[in-house]
């Protein structure tokens, strides 16, 4: 039989894991058992020529999207469990498990208006192409930057997942290359270090804001949960700030600020402190190449009306 899409896999995914947690590669095998795959099927890959099966890929796809709806989780890398969510929906005894099916769930219709938010693509009477089936809607130019910003806002997830498990050092180190990254600490004479541990008086790291060196900007990371900074967070920040005489600070966090945060940050005019929260952080991350590489290229050609034109008289 033809290899099934990542939603016919969606309801197979969860009965497999309600025993208990699984690892991905051992999904993808179980599946392919499931459906009798030939060799050749299970052995196929993707046209991007990266070793990357489509049963392995089509699985992946399908934990995605259960984990945007809430239906699966990873405790840890490449191991995919069942959360009580997705214990009531199998209890449902569901017939199927589609794109549609999950848009009962706000934290996946939220994902796909992320998603449509970072493709700019437009929308007829609020509809959301590729979630409830209305594929008609979006052209293939449009489907392509949905595809693209999906990716997009699932890595932003995944790397706040990581930078959330990671030891506090590296997170340190993490800010410090964004920021290198970004243009600061660089050139001759430039520095960028992390200065973070105990008796480090709220600043974790100080990097040059130009080639000379002539301004430096002090760096705290918060390496939060789900848990907001508040504005005694900032306060201290500014504290810190004031003690070494400094007028320019960064606060970078995994998770975000509280509306008190941003006003605290506001309160001395004469200092600048920027905040950047965990999505922001992320999407940093994505656009200068830290903790993340490109996986393929894909090159689309047009007709070019110019080599057709007559030449001009």
């Amino acid at each position: 039989m033809a290899i099934p899409d990542y939603e016919t896999l969606m309801l197979p995914l969860l009965r497999l894991i309600e025993p208990g947690p699984l690892a991905i590669r051992d999904i993808s095998s179980r599946l392919s058992d499931q459906y009798a795959l030939t060799a050749e099927e299970r052995a196929r890959q993707l046209p991007s020529g990266k070793g990357v099966t489509v049963i392995h890929s089509r699985a992946g796809w399908a934990k995605t999207y259960l984990k945007q709806a809430g239906l699966v989780s990873q405790p840890r890398r490449g191991v995919v469990e069942l959360t009580a969510r997705g214990r009531a929906l199998l209890a449902e005894n569901p017939s199927h498990i589609d794109n549609t099916a999950l848009s009962r769930y706000p934290e996946f219709v939220a994902f796909k208006e992320r998603s449509r938010a970072e493709a700019k693509a437009p929308t007829e009477q609020g509809a959301l192409p590729m979630l409830n089936g209305e594929r008609s809607i979006a052209t293939a130019d449009e489907r392509i930057d949905l595809a693209a910003a999906e990716l997009d806002v699932t890595l932003r997830e995944d790397l706040l997942v990581r930078l959330k498990l990671s030891d506090p050092r590296f997170f340190e180190r993490v800010v410090i290359d964004v920021l290198k990254a970004l243009g600061y600490g660089a050139g001759s004479g430039g520095m960028a270090e992390a200065t973070g541990g105990s008796g480090d008086g709220g600043i974790d790291g100080v990097i040059d804001e130009d080639r000379l060196g002539l301004d430096r900007i002090y760096v705290q990371a918060k390496r939060y949960g789900e848990q907001a900074v508040g504005a005694p967070v900032i306060q201290n920040f500014i504290g810190a700030l004031q003690m070494r005489g400094a007028s320019k600070g960064v606060l970078i966090t995994t998770s975000r600020f509280s509306n008190q945060a941003e006003t605290a940050a506001r309160t001395i005019p004469s200092m600048r402190i920027v905040l950047i929260d965990g999505d922001r952080l992320a999407g940093l991350m994505i656009r200068h190449n830290v903790g993340v590489r490109t996986e393929r290229t894909v090159e689309i050609k047009k007709l070019d009306f110019d080599y057709f034109e007559p030449d001009a008289v």
